[in-house]
């Protein structure tokens, strides 16, 4: 069962844009794992999507919310750089991506000069594998605006939970495999609040995929929720916003959740990871959605 407040979302896969900029890009490999994990395919073929193929990731964007519905990378942890390595700064390397209408992305004027933060959906650390020149492209592909969406810029554990998941996640799987597909994005939902001509997302969220020691996939499944505070009602509170502010954002909450229930909340079909789930089945809805207070408390057990 899905939290009563869970939003809920829809879109559909389309070609890849087209353009000569950032030639050459193939983007997220689906057989990176030696197991097909395929980019996640919106269930509603109504609703227009673009995927944009970077240099070790993919960004399935929807034009209609200037945003990603999704976006998934591919990350060895045998061919990452030290977390030292020169990254693009961040504030100089921002930029549209020319391959789509500025009307169609959210940039610069989304978060000039207010409280949010470019939250991106892939890191520079996890894109940028291989040699210095290819980790360098990947890094710098990362600083797109496809590759981010609106968030809070409160600094919490929560947060910092979620930001360590993939290092985590690696750490985990480098026992056996060392590699992970990692597919990630906001919940797109229509109640989400207005601002600078976009929708501000109040949830994102985080499949994790790896191959277990016998080669079959393994999947977990994370939400961080950026809602108003839940004591008060979400709607009262972002009612309250004040005009031309960004709305009134909670501080972070990270989940692990099933797989499934991220696959209702984005109505996402994402291919084999709801049955290759490694978070038990709780017995209770209460303890369905499991919250972190620090990366000790994941849980990865087999079932």
């Amino acid at each position: 069962m899905i939290p009563s407040d869970a939003p809920r979302a829809a879109g559909a896969l389309a070609g890849t844009a087209p353009g000569p900029a950032l030639a050459g890009r193939t983007g997220y490999d689906p057989h990176f794992l030696g197991v097909p994990v395929p980019l996640p395919r919106p269930v509603d073929p109504a609703v227009e999507t673009v995927v944009l193929p970077y240099t070790h990731f993919t960004v399935v964007l929807r034009p209609d919310r200037r945003m990603a519905a999704a976006a998934a990378v591919c990350i060895d942890g045998a061919r990452r750089p030290a977390d030292g390595a020169a990254e693009v700064p961040p504030e100089s390397g921002w930029r549209c991506d020319p391959r789509l209408a500025g009307d169609r992305q959210a940039g610069d004027a989304v978060y000039r000069d207010n409280s949010l933060d470019k939250g991106q959906l892939v890191h520079p650390l996890a894109a940028g594998r291989g040699g210095a020149e290819e980790a360098d492209r990947a890094r710098a592909d990362t600083f797109h605006y496809p590759n981010a969406a609106p968030q809070a810029d409160v600094v919490n554990r929560a947060r910092q939970v979620w930001q360590g998941l993939e290092n985590h996640l690696l750490d985990h799987a480098a026992r056996h495999d060392r590699r992970l597909a990692v597919l990630t994005g906001p919940v797109l939902h229509d109640s989400d609040p207005p601002y600078r001509g976009v929708q501000v997302p109040l949830r994102f969220w985080k499949v994790a995929a790896f191959r277990r020691p016998d080669g079959e996939p393994a999947a977990t499944a994370f939400v961080l929720d950026q809602s108003p505070d839940l004591i008060w009602d979400a709607e009262r509170a972002l009612a309250g916003a004040t005009p031309g502010a960004p709305p009134p954002l909670g501080a972070f909450r990270t989940f692990q959740v099933p797989v499934t229930d991220v696959a209702e909340l984005t109505s996402l079909d994402l291919g084999p990871l709801p049955a290759a789930d490694l978070l038990p089945a709780a017995r209770t809805p209460q303890e369905r959605w499991r919250r972190l207070r620090s990366l000790d408390d994941i849980m990865l057990r087999h079932r």
